[in-house]
């Protein structure tokens, strides 16, 4: 049998069962009982499938996870990431679009203290949402930094997406995570000077007010009592992983450990904090490895069937430059990413993509990189974006979907600007994972 034929019906088999909306994991694991059965060898096959399952979440590499997921929920729920967005609105001034520019900087802050970039997003859109609509910001500058910062998650570290995505592709998790920091801050710029440039060609979007003057020594106090003890959470997490002193899981349990810390610091520290955080985690975290279990039985039997090598070897014997390769591999990834969840889009194109990379010589940083940004985008590319159904859930009740679309499309064509320049210049992604102290 060719290798196209088991391709065309394993991909038919599951776009037709996520068109039922059974849910993603679901999905995964009907299938995966179906083809273990009749594939892999009847009750053996089932045996198989259960290995695979345990293998899945037992990968040493996948534990930082739930603890980036607990340091965002710890301080979500103890509000001092609340705090935190109030000190940077009072050092904004009178800039054109000042509470865009408050979310895409309380967006990069949250991104550094958290993984969840679904978390990110509902907690900046409860906050600075109703407030822009009620000094009569327009939907395209009250909705879209808010959808455009909270993708910041992904990039910049601690990311649970990209502690994923390293351990599937059998990349360092360190330098993947240290390799967002620089693409992150690159992305959080391009849409600082969108705002401002908008908001300065069409003041009617984002009317200007002065706001109420606040003397410059409240300023460095509250910096000083609500920012600068972030920088501790930001140092263990990031700054320990760059200065080898610590593996991602070990600056993540430090992190987290972190987070306590500054809620017993700031006397936000009680049971309810604690259930709260918890129970989140746990919510975020299971659904994220059941996907994961469905998923990786899923690419091992792509991989049994040929489908994976057949793929590989026709793509890697096209006569096309591989820049070219890894432009039509993104524009995969942000296909797949209109109706697909990111960790299931991993585990589909992976076997098929990762042979390919390390064929043609391409730097698997910069490759892994260049899928956590499309992923990113994904994320926010209608019909089917998780954070465009996030900013839905938080915005004003007269919000649309088209509003939403609207709003998140110029942050996107951001993304693909930051996209081509690190396509453009590779070490903005590989200079600091190259510095690491091993």
């Amino acid at each position: 049998m060719e290798w196209f034929l088991p391709l065309v019906i394993i991909f038919s088999s599951l776009v037709f069962l996520l068109a039922t909306r059974l849910p993603v994991a679901f999905c995964f694991l009907t299938f995966n009982l179906a083809a273990a059965f009749f594939i892999w060898g009847g009750e053996t096959g089932l045996y198989q499938l259960v290995l695979s399952i345990f293998s899945s979440v037992t990968m040493f590499s996948l534990l930082p996870v739930p603890l980036f997921i607990l340091m965002g929920e710890v301080l979500f729920h103890s509000g001092l990431a609340f705090r935190a967005i109030d000190v940077l609105d009072k050092w904004m001034g009178r800039l054109p679009g000042r509470l865009g520019l408050v979310a895409v900087g309380s967006g990069a802050i949250l991104a550094a203290l958290s993984g969840s970039s679904m978390g990110t997003t509902a907690m900046m859109g409860s906050i600075l949402s109703p407030e822009m609509e009620r000094r009569g910001y327009k939907k395209p500058m009250s909705i879209g930094p808010i959808i455009g910062s909270g993708g910041l998650a992904i990039m910049i570290p601690p990311s649970a997406l990209a502690v994923i995505l390293a351990a599937l592709a059998q990349i360092s998790v360190g330098q993947l995570l240290i390799a967002g920091v620089i693409p992150g801050l690159l992305m959080a710029t391009l849409y600082g000077s969108y705002i401002i440039l908008r908001c300065w060609l069409q003041p009617s979007v984002a009317p200007p007010y002065t706001p109420a003057p606040t003397p410059i020594t409240e300023k460095l106090v509250s910096t000083a009592r609500y920012v600068m003890p972030f920088g501790l959470i930001i140092f263990v997490v990031i700054g320990f992983i760059l200065m080898g002193v610590a593996t991602p899981t070990e600056s993540a349990a430090m992190g987290a450990l972190a987070c306590y810390v500054l809620t017993i610091f700031y006397k936000r520290f009680n049971w309810d904090l604690i259930k709260k955080s918890i129970t989140g985690t746990l919510r975020i975290a299971v659904m994220m490895f059941m996907i994961l279990t469905g998923a990786m039985a899923f690419s091992q039997i792509l991989a049994f069937t040929g489908a994976s090598k057949g793929l590989s070897q026709f793509v890697t014997g096209l006569d096309v430059a591989p820049i070219i390769l890894i432009i039509l591999i993104q524009v995969v990834i942000l296909f797949l990413g209109t109706f697909m969840e990111q960790v299931s889009i991993m585990m589909i194109t992976f076997p098929i993509f990762m042979p390919l990379v390390r064929d043609l010589g391409i730097h698997p940083i910069l490759f892994g990189l260049l899928v956590l940004l499309s992923l990113e985008v994904s994320m926010r590319t209608p019909p089917f974006g998780f954070l465009l159904f996030v900013m839905k859930g938080i915005a004003p009740p007269d919000t649309t979907m088209a509003d939403i679309y609207r709003a998140a499309f110029p942050f996107i064509i951001c993304d693909l600007v930051a996209m081509g320049v690190i396509m453009a210049f590779p070490q903005i992604a590989t200079w600091l994972p190259s510095i690491m102290i091993q």
